[in-house]
C-alpha cells in the first residue's frame, strides 16, 4: 500500500464516525455537499486529523479543501 493509499484509509476511518448519513467514500466526495457538515462538524474533524497526522492546517488550507482526495493530498505534503 503506498503512503497515500495508507493515508486516504486513515483519514475515511476518522470521518466514520462524522459520517452520519453513512455516505460511501471516495476522492470526490465532498464535505459541505455530500457529508453536509456544519462548520462545528468540520472543526472537530480537522482537531481529529492533525492529531492523528501531527500536522497543523491552516484555515487558509480549511477554506481550499472541499473533497475527501484533496484532504489526502494536504496531508500528505503536510506530513514532509
Amino acid at each position: 500500500m503506498t503512503d497515500r493509499a495508507t493515508t486516504f484509509a486513515s483519514v475515511k476511518d476518522l470521518i466514520e464516525p462524522f459520517n452520519a448519513k453513512g455516505v460511501e467514500l471516495d476522492e470526490s466526495t465532498t464535505f459541505a455537499g455530500d457529508l453536509e457538515w456544519d462548520s462545528l462538524t468540520v472543526m472537530d474533524f480537522v482537531a481529529s486529523i492533525e492529531d492523528e497526522f501531527d500536522i497543523v492546517i491552516t484555515m487558509n488550507q480549511q477554506a481550499e479543501i472541499e473533497t475527501v482526495g484533496q484532504l489526502v493530498d494536504a496531508v500528505e505534503e503536510l506530513k514532509e
